[in-house]
């Protein structure tokens, strides 16, 4: 199947694409964007793996799936579109970097600054219908995103993976842990951060550290 995707990634990952789960699910996609009304709009469904090459992944986070109100999800996990208010996991990321690097509180919750930079900001769902949460988990999204993990695990080395909360932690078990740096923690939302789970795990320097030890490029967050 013709995906558009990334020709980095396209390489790595066209033998998923032949899957017979794949074409269900693009089937089931593409049948619930002319049904309803559906999140990220369909160009920008592959917008984590067109702004973050596969030559240039350094970072990986990982989300649940898309926001799935009006105009917030633009294909990168956590981030929103510019003028889009802020939503509360955001929200409480900026302010563990403020806390953890003493960077002052960004004006827009747009996070393809950061991808653009090599973070793979990747849901484990890749879409939604407004206003139901998880409606398109369980059709073979989950499968996807497990592939993409298990090839940056194989294929690259020394790659930072962020996992945040329970649902990101089940992922853990596609990496290879002697080849990369897997930092956990608890998710960002009010409910786990208002618990303890999130503030001061200071994920966000110990990941320049890696990558300055490794020789390479610390993100700019």
């Amino acid at each position: 199947m013709q995906v558009k995707i990334h020709p980095s990634w396209n390489e790595v990952l066209s033998d998923e694409f032949e899957k017979p789960y794949f074409n269900s699910l693009i089937d089931f996609v593409k049948q619930e964007y002319s049904q309803a009304t559906c999140y990220p709009k369909g160009s920008q469904i592959f917008s984590a793996f067109d702004h973050c090459t596969f030559d240039k992944v350094e970072v990986v986070i990982i989300g649940q799936d898309p926001y799935h109100g009006p105009g917030q999800a633009n294909g990168l996990c956590f981030s929103v579109s510019d003028g889009i208010p802020m939503p509360p996991s955001l929200i409480n990321i900026f302010k563990e970097i403020e806390a953890d690097l003493g960077k002052p509180f960004p004006q827009t919750g747009n996070l393809e600054r950061w991808a653009d930079q090599g973070v793979l900001l990747l849901n484990a769902v890749l879409t939604v219908r407004q206003s139901e949460a998880g409606s398109h988990q369980g059709r073979g999204w989950e499968t996807f995103t497990d592939a993409v993990i298990q090839k940056i695990s194989e294929k690259k080395k020394d790659v930072v993976f962020l996992l945040w909360g329970g649902f990101a932690k089940k992922k853990g078990a596609r990496i290879d842990m002697q080849r990369h740096l897997v930092l956990e923690t608890g998710h960002p939302s009010p409910l786990s951060a208002n618990r303890g789970l999130w503030f001061g795990n200071k994920h966000f320097s110990k990941t320049n550290e890696f990558l300055k030890e490794k020789g390479k490029k610390e993100i700019n967050w």
